[in-house]
């Protein structure tokens, strides 16, 4: 599962996150800023160093041989262009984790994300054997909620004030995906 490299529409190619990749990290993030920044968490200066980033991969990394999470990064060319991950990973009756992606800014509408998140479904059922995976969106985010509905998944309720994202409480939309 780890060391699988799987190409996507237009060669772009999805793989684990590796510990080198900070500098590509940093980069992506620094492209890719005023069109992710309405979408996250308000981030601070350091985020966009590679510094930054090779103590969150290395957390990642952590989370990923602990089994709770797999981090993917969708390259073209050896450039960061967007990632995929599963967090949250729970074993037991509940089987289930979260997903999340975001794909750079001149990559969009090229089905790269609904492709991504095709395979973090496979895995997910197939590799790791969980039963759900679900996933939270802004209200207004009509392109994350076309490549989820796209993928199979349903919505399942509004939580109000969910996440902070870009220095305030905003709602979002639940969706799920029962994988068997």
């Amino acid at each position: 599962m780890t060391a699988e490299i799987h190409t996507l529409p237009g060669d772009v190619q999805l793989r684990v996150l590796q510990a080198g990749d900070a500098e590509r990290m940093a980069a992506a993030y620094r492209l890719n800023r005023e069109h992710l920044a309405p979408w996250e968490p308000a981030r601070a200066e350091a985020f966009f160093t590679a510094e930054a980033q090779s103590a969150i991969i290395e957390s990642k990394l952590a989370l990923l041989s602990a089994g709770s999470e797999i981090p993917w990064v969708l390259l073209e060319h050896g450039h960061v262009i967007g990632a995929v991950t599963l967090t949250g990973i729970v074993r037991g009756p509940f089987l289930n984790a979260n997903v999340g992606y975001w794909v750079g800014k001149d990559f969009g509408g090229r089905g790269i994300g609904s492709a991504a998140l095709a395979i973090a479904l496979e895995v997910a059922r197939h590799d790791l054997g969980l039963h759900r995976v679900q996933a939270a969106t802004l209200t207004h985010n009509a392109a994350s909620q076309t490549i989820l509905k796209r993928a199979g998944f349903v919505e399942i309720g509004f939580a109000p004030e969910y996440l902070k994202i870009a220095g305030t409480w905003q709602d979002h939309e639940l969706y799920q995906r029962i994988l068997y």
